[in-house]
């Protein structure tokens, strides 16, 4: 959510859209994790197994442009949505990450970032070979919602990495994101396996594969 939208009917909308979009229960894991019970279901997802239809944008204004986001684009996201203040972006940036994203008339619309180096998520490590890669921490600012944008973003990701030989795309979708999961399987993307984590009050930290698709 953005720092910027206030009131009640605001939040109306905005809890409405909530259960609209299956979010209902993503919502509920993250309010018991601001209390310290802190358990994410999650996909280890392998994206564009098969060749993928161009995604289109949805709507009449189709004028956005494709482009990487330096300091300036960052500071902005980080100073615009709330929750993310604990993310150190710029670190990322500086250790070596993309962040790619859409720009509509010069206002940030869309982005995410990519990772190509063998990282750790919540106490886990992944390896990534020289051809792979991870996307994460995509974001759809609210006043572009419903374009289609993160499944059109998503797939200029690609050919993106592509060009850098980068051919295998990961990434995480949580269990409870309904709205996650639904924009990956139009990127015939698969699971690779279920994991499940579990953080208790930011002191101890659990690790399980609950399933093993490949």
């Amino acid at each position: 959510m953005e720092g910027d939208k206030k009131g009640l009917s605001y939040r109306v909308k905005w809890m409405s859209n909530i259960i609209k979009h299956g979010l209902f229960w993503h919502g509920v894991r993250n309010n018991l994790a601001k209390i310290g019970l802190d358990f994410m279901p999650y996909y280890w997802v392998r994206e564009a197994t098969s060749p993928v239809t161009p995604p289109e944008i949805r709507g009449e204004d189709k004028d956005f442009e494709i482009t990487t986001f330096g300091e300036a684009e960052i500071n902005y996201i980080k100073n615009t949505i709330i929750g993310i203040e604990q993310k150190d972006l710029l670190a990322d940036l500086k250790n070596g990450e993309i962040c790619i994203g859409l720009k509509n008339r010069e206002e940030i619309a869309a982005y995410m970032f990519i990772k190509c180096r063998p990282f750790t998520f919540r106490k886990r490590s992944f390896d990534l070979r020289p051809t792979e890669s991870y996307l994460h921490s995509m974001y759809t600012f609210e006043a572009y919602r419903g374009k289609n944008l993160a499944p059109y973003l998503r797939y200029h990701s690609y050919e993106h990495l592509e060009k850098k030989g980068i051919t295998n795309f990961y990434s995480v979708s949580e269990y409870f994101n309904k709205s996650t999961i639904r924009f990956k399987k139009k990127l015939n993307s698969k699971p690779m396996k279920l994991y499940l984590s579990l953080v208790i009050f930011k002191k101890w930290t659990m690790n399980f594969t609950l399933k093993n698709y490949s």
